[in-house]
């Protein structure tokens, strides 16, 4: 399964929102100039911009910088339609579409590579559940590149090394070492990132204004599922599969089959660690 699907991306939407950290997001807004100019890094299917309108935030500029074309495709349209279907006035562009009766909001998606950003002037970057998919130099430098000098960065859903899955099962140490091993052993990548970044901010130059975890937690309601978490959870499973079969776990055959038993009957419940990070360089 691929982290750059469509459908993963939306399903884990409300996932993403219960999980947000309020205290963090507080101090953002706080902080924040009028229509701050904003770049995003990998926006997925561009649900930052509902979420920005949704706190009171208008950018005069919003730039989403992402690798997958379909993922930029489907960014310039699905929450443009979200928008005007929740009553604001949005006009399309070619790269994106603009809100507001007088088109204040600029909102636009191109396809690049994020971490190859060239210098602006931006006030806010944003990186969520990015962090941990790049080297923290590069990564840092990036956003160095982004900001103007009275920027700010902020890394919600940062991960921060800890799976967990309930009901208990023999196999759950095993299987959750083997899970992090495989992340850890792709180029670039950090299981422990949210507290990695945590220090390396708190010991540069900058300042950590805020952070607070933001842990996701997928659980079955009496109704079943919330929204597509079903398919969400699917894909973490997934997920797990592929990093599990790249050498020989204990136990990991009966796990797998177990949890997705589990899901199909909906007692399956989810959770990793994760951080959200408020930075000024």
């Amino acid at each position: 399964m691929d982290h750059a699907q469509v459908r993963y991306l939306e399903a884990k939407r409300t996932v993403d929102e219960r999980a947000l950290n309020r205290r963090v997001r507080d101090a953002l807004v706080a902080r924040l100039p009028d229509a701050p100019s904003v770049v995003e890094f990998a926006p997925g299917t561009g649900v930052t911009v509902p979420r920005l309108l949704d706190w009171g935030l208008e950018p005069s500029h919003y730039v989403g910088i992402e690798q997958d074309r379909e993922l930029v495709e489907s960014a310039r349209e699905t929450h443009r339609t979200d928008l005007e279907e929740r009553g604001y006035t949005v006009t399309r562009t070619d790269d994106g579409f603009a809100v507001g009766p007088d088109g204040s909001v600029e909102v636009e998606f191109v396809v690049g590579d994020a971490t190859a950003v060239e210098d602006r002037d931006a006030d806010l970057v944003i990186a969520q559940a990015f962090a941990d998919l790049v080297a923290h130099d590069v990564l840092l430098d990036a956003i160095d590149r982004a900001l103007g000098p009275e920027g700010l960065a902020y890394l919600p859903i940062t991960f921060d090394g800890t799976t967990l899955f309930q009901p208990d099962h023999p196999a759950d140490d095993r299987i959750e070492r083997a899970y992090h091993d495989s992340i850890a052993g792709q180029p670039g990548r950090d299981p422990r990132t949210g507290r990695h970044l945590m220090e390396r901010f708190r010991a540069a130059d900058g300042e950590l204004l805020a952070a607070g975890s933001s842990d996701w937690i997928v659980r079955p309601r009496a109704y079943g599922y919330p929204a597509d978490e079903r398919y969400f959870l699917e894909c973490i499973l997934g997920f797990v599969a592929d990093a599990v079969a790249d050498g020989p776990v204990d136990g990991a055959q009966d796990w797998l089959a177990t949890r997705r038993r589990q899901l199909a009957d909906e007692a399956l419940t989810y959770v990793a660690h994760q951080y959200d990070l408020l930075y000024a360089p």
